[in-house]
């Protein structure tokens, strides 16, 4: 919005819409860990319940897990959050799509030159997250290891 639309910025992102947003965010992150702590929380462990990680992560408790039914539960809710999250990313892609479009239609080069400079730090950040949480839960098992698996956690965990 503020730079397809910068004259426009105060009024429609006013404080009650980022009130609005910030409490979709808080309120869909909130339910989205009550729905992996409560399914985990219910799975039954068979192996322990020792983790070669630093926190508990979801695909790591699941391989302690001794009922097939529980865990498809949980692995299904982790499809449903990898389809969510990959909408995400679709519309941060359109999102700069438009941003792109709009910068291109600045007139001055120096203009575009401020524009542009400020994309590169935030797609960074998003791509990093990205690929960190693709190769975190995305990797085929042939290429598993602790190791690879307790610095791909903790990358992502930091981002």
């Amino acid at each position: 919005v503020a730079i397809c639309k910068p004259l426009h910025y105060g009024t429609l992102l006013g404080s009650r819409a980022c009130v609005h947003v910030a409490a979709a965010v808080w309120g869909s992150g909130f339910l989205y860990a009550v729905l992996h702590t409560t399914n985990t929380f219910s799975l039954p462990l068979c192996q322990g319940n020792a983790l070669d990680q630093f926190f508990c992560e979801i695909p790591q408790i699941l391989k302690l897990s001794c009922s097939e039914s529980d865990y498809l539960r949980e692995a299904g809710l982790l499809v449903v959050t990898a389809c969510l999250a990959f909408g995400c990313f679709v519309f941060i892609v359109l999102s700069y799509v438009q941003i792109f479009r709009a910068m291109l239609r600045i007139p001055s080069e120096l203009g575009q030159h401020k524009a542009f400079s400020t994309c590169p730090p935030h797609l960074a950040v998003v791509s990093l997250f990205f690929s960190t949480a693709v190769s975190a839960y995305l990797k085929p098992p042939s290429i598993a290891s602790p190791s690879l698996d307790l610095v791909v956690s903790f990358l992502y965990s930091v981002v």
